[in-house]
């Protein structure tokens, strides 16, 4: 299974000098973030848009969120896979997560905060739309600078105005004296892309190619950035989804974080031609995003090792 490594994740400053579009500090970030993902799937973005006192804020209300009773919780449903509420799960015990569907849009928020709070909460609202917009900006700067060097620029934008954000609220509750510490089993997520963002209390291990596990230290200041299945299709494998869990020590306080998704709805996430020749013949068929998300919770999606080939490859 590997061992537990103390090497970090590659750092990526997105301070505003790196993000001035065709600087040179741009295309030198650029290059990180591509080499990044290509090596472990995912870094650790440092992101100065984002201020200490939102990490106080959006971890307060959601807290807030947590405290309300579970026959409230439970209305967080959905049509899609894991998009609302999960909880008392006999393999996750420790787990428990809420989503907001179409999170950078006022509609998604309202409804979802009107249904866990009929009476009204506009705080938690606001703050929640601020930081589903936030993160939201760094994950499209992100994109950008993979199209870039990739030279794949219009078919990103063919997928921007398709794109969904899914902002989920995640509690690990602290493990009992006779329970593992296994917050979440090693997986891949399903998304395009997904940003995480810890509290103070660490359990976010990322796999290497090599088998290791490299575990993040939380910050304030750090979003983990993570291609997903579907970047994995789109990029014709150039970049792979990086296998993470969660696991608590015992002894350790409740582990709060939060999850920025991405999907794609509406249009077909297909291999861009430049990025297809002779020698690197396409490696996966166009694919509707939620529909493979369906897929992946069938019997034959839950055994499968690697999904998306499955779903998808060619």
């Amino acid at each position: 299974m590997g061992s537990l490594e103390n090497p970090t994740l590659p750092i990526i400053d997105f301070s505003e000098k790196n993000l001035e579009p065709g600087s040179p500090s741009w295309f030198t970030t650029a290059e990180k973030v591509v080499h990044a993902l290509e090596d472990y799937g995912c870094f650790i973005a440092t992101y100065s848009k984002f201020s200490p006192e939102m990490h106080r804020s959006i971890f307060g209300v959601s807290e807030q969120l947590f405290d309300l009773p579970t026959d409230v919780k439970i209305l967080n449903t959905s049509g899609t896979p894991s998009h609302g509420y999960v909880g008392q799960e006999p393999i996750i015990p420790l787990y428990e997560g809420l989503g907001i569907e179409n999170a950078t849009t006022h509609t998604g928020v309202e409804t979802f905060t009107s249904l866990l709070w009929p009476s009204g909460n506009h705080h938690f609202g606001e703050t929640a739309l601020e930081y589903s917009r936030l993160v939201a900006e760094l994950e499209q700067e992100v994109m950008r600078m993979v199209s870039k060097n990739y030279g794949i620029e219009d078919s990103y934008q063919s997928l921007v105005g398709a794109t969904s954000y899914l902002l989920r609220f995640i509690k690990y509750r602290a493990p009992g004296k006779d329970e593992t510490g296994l917050g979440i089993v090693p997986h891949t997520d399903k998304s395009f892309m997904s940003i995480l963002h810890q509290r103070q209390v660490k359990g976010l291990q990322i796999q290497t190619k090599n088998g290791d596990w490299l575990l993040v230290d939380p910050s304030p200041s750090y979003f983990v950035v993570m291609a997903g299945d579907a970047c994995m299709a789109w990029t014709n494998g150039r970049i792979e989804p990086s296998k993470h869990r969660v696991i608590i020590d015992e002894g350790s306080e409740d582990r709060y974080s939060l999850g920025l998704f991405t999907f794609i709805k509406d249009v077909k996430i297909q291999v861009p031609e430049e990025l297809v020749d002779d020698d690197n013949p396409s490696r996966f068929k166009p694919f509707d995003h939620y529909k493979y998300i369906h897929f992946y919770y069938t019997e034959e999606g839950k055994r499968s090792k690697c999904p998306i080939k499955d779903y998808c490859g060619i």
